[in-house]
């Protein structure tokens, strides 16, 4: 009878004072609000030329200034089709509804969106502008990162 009513004190405790729950809660929360800056470059299926340049003048920069930052994850790029419904929720928080250019700058889980969409189309085509203007941009987000 004694045993019975020990029982369920010792599942309360162990409960209470089981570690794993709550680290794996932690390290969860951690990764979440990891400092970093996404780089989002928005299209639609259809594109055109300027677009085209948009992403690749993006890439080229990102791979020859920011290797170190895209390895370690302090800078991400995502490429995201807006017309593609898995991108639904992505596009409609950034108002994306075709070619846009984005950093999400993350500081302690708080994300401050820089549009870049209108640098972007005046600059597309010029590649070493465009990489020369979106350097200087990222470096200066990063310093806050």
């Amino acid at each position: 009878m004694k045993s019975l009513k020990t029982l369920p004190i010792l599942i309360v405790s162990l409960f209470l004072f089981s570690c794993n729950g709550k680290a794996q809660t932690e390290k969860s929360i951690n990764k979440k609000i990891a400092n970093k800056i996404e780089v989002i470059d928005f299209h639609s299926t259809h594109r055109c030329m300027t677009c085209n340049a948009i992403e690749a003048s993006t890439k080229y920069t990102l791979d020859t200034y920011f290797s170190e930052e895209l390895k370690n994850e302090s800078i991400t790029l995502l490429i995201v089709n807006v017309d593609d419904e898995k991108n639904y929720k992505l596009a409609e928080k950034f108002e994306a509804t075709g070619t846009a250019l984005f950093l999400n700058v993350i500081i302690d889980g708080k994300e401050t969106q820089i549009d870049l969409t209108e640098f972007a189309f005046m600059n597309g085509n010029d590649q070493e502008k465009f990489s020369k203007e979106l350097k200087v941009t990222l470096e200066t987000e990063l310093k806050k990162v």
